[in-house]
């Protein structure tokens, strides 16, 4: 048997049946974490101590480009000691996958900051693991690499 153009209005029918469906709603937890990498970008360019310390985790692992890991109290310091000032985060083509009270996020990320008489000006991508604590979201890992 052979495809006729039968078959081909029957393909592009379902593919535009496919089309038009409405995407998938975002859950409420994949907006949550969306929502907690937001108010980390913000609160490390404000070097906000306070709002770092909530947004991650006591177990925090954040891996610098450099290789450099960091620690909670090692990342929290030196934001808000300002020895690293963010001056912009921009991050693009987010996606976030929840799984429990875990979610994997992904995302290009530009950011420009000040590193003592260094600017720095990256374009970056980003794997990082959110951990659902007390109802809220924390990072627990974080690690970039250049692109």
């Amino acid at each position: 048997m052979g495809i006729t153009r039968r078959h081909f209005a029957a393909a592009g029918a379902l593919a535009l049946a496919a089309a038009s469906l409405p995407a998938q709603a975002e859950s409420a937890d994949e907006a949550a974490v969306k929502k907690a990498l937001d108010d980390l970008a913000k609160a490390m360019m404000a070097a906000d101590k306070a709002g770092l310390e909530a947004v991650v985790a006591d177990q925090l692992s954040f891996g610098h480009t450099t290789g450099r890991i960091q620690g909670k109290a090692d990342f929290v310091a030196e934001i808000a000691d300002k020895k690293t000032m963010y001056k912009s985060i921009t991050p693009t083509e987010l996606t976030v996958a929840v799984m429990g009270n875990n979610a994997i996020a992904r995302h290009i990320d530009a950011v420009e900051a000040q590193a003592g008489e260094r600017a720095i000006s990256l374009k970056l991508v980003v794997l990082q693991v959110w951990v659902k604590d007390g109802g809220a979201w924390k990072l627990l890992a974080h690690q970039g690499t250049k692109i």
